[in-house]
């Protein structure tokens, strides 16, 4: 029986997030794994089994509850630094531990906003136009507004949180949406309003290839689909999403395409804005929340699926393949 630690917490605002998932993933895991959370925390890392917490050794990839347990694989499912960012991933390859997620490289480029975007734009991929800054005053708010227009959207560029977003309508308003996003990152990304309807795609391996899931609308009670509307119920998510037929097929060859051509691994989702009938992309999200209140578990539902029969998927298609 393989053991099988699933990483979460995290450094990142979404600490709490990251422990909903990874405790919904636990709840529904195949019973032929034993699985432990590993909790990341700044103060030090451990395994947290009910109630007691047992200090973990990154070096040996062990923890000690009585007696000496080491990790056969791992499943990192941290909201941001450092495991969407594909830190932990490195480090468990450097310990030569399998692991289901996607690679430090395709986790590092997706995690970025602005980089994953403009790589996207390179294969034909529609885009938002966009404006990158490594610091607040590299552009003056008359010169965004010039090359941008209004409304924006000022963004953490290099975090996976959804801390730190903002839709400016006014040009006054830019200065203080850069101060809240450069408190979530290094570097900021600024992106024109993009008018359409949002839908996001969740997409993996199956044995049989790539799989899309049904598409989730989301049509949020706030400005977008910020923290409130991700986490505190403040949006509608409506699946499957109330798009055409060829809308949503279109949607799902994309999404498909990007998993395979940025070589993803394990569940992704990517989110895109259709604006009449043509789908851009937003971001692509390679640990997509996975708590009750999330996405993923609705397309799941609505495919017909469990929970359990979807990780038992995706670890002998990744574990065995990866």
């Amino acid at each position: 029986m393989k053991i099988i630690g699933i990483f979460c917490g995290g450094f990142s605002s979404e600490w709490e997030i990251s422990l909903k998932s990874a405790q919904t993933i636990q709840d529904n895991f195949p019973k032929d794994f034993t699985v432990y959370k590993i909790v990341v925390d700044r103060k030090g890392w451990y395994a947290q089994i009910d109630d007691k917490q047992f200090p973990f050794d990154l070096n040996s990839m062990t923890f000690n509850n009585g007696s000496q347990v080491r990790l056969d694989a791992g499943l990192v499912y941290v909201h941001g630094d450092p495991g969407e960012n594909g830190k932990i991933q490195a480090l468990l390859e450097m310990n030569g531990i399998p692991y289901v997620n996607s690679s430090p490289l395709a986790s590092a480029l997706s995690f970025d906003k602005w980089y994953c975007n403009q790589f996207l734009k390179n294969f034909g991929i529609k885009v938002a136009k966009s404006l990158f800054l490594i610091r607040k005053d590299e552009f003056t708010p008359a010169q965004i507004v010039a090359e941008l227009g209004l409304p924006i959207f000022v963004k953490p560029s290099d975090s996976g949180s959804s801390y730190g977003i903002s839709k400016v309508k006014t040009e006054d308003g830019i200065s203080e949406a850069l101060e809240n996003a450069f408190k979530e990152g290094r570097t900021v990304v600024i992106e024109s309003f993009l008018d359409g309807t949002e839908v996001t795609c969740g997409v993996y391996r199956k044995k049989s290839g790539v799989h899309a899931l049904p598409l989730t609308e989301i049509a949020s009670e706030n400005e977008f689909f910020d923290y409130a509307a991700k986490y505190l119920g403040e949006s509608k998510e409506i699946t499957p999403a109330r798009v055409s037929d060829e809308v949503r097929d279109e949607v799902q060859k994309q999404a498909k395409y990007i998993y395979q051509l940025m070589q993803l691994r394990s569940i992704s989702r990517i989110d895109f804005m259709v604006v009449n009938g043509v789908p851009h992309v937003i971001e692509v999200n390679t640990t997509p929340g996975f708590s009750p209140a999330s996405i993923v578990p609705q397309m799941i539902k609505c495919e017909g699926g469990t929970i359990h029969d979807f990780w038992k998927e995706i670890l002998e298609v990744e574990l065995v393949n990866g």
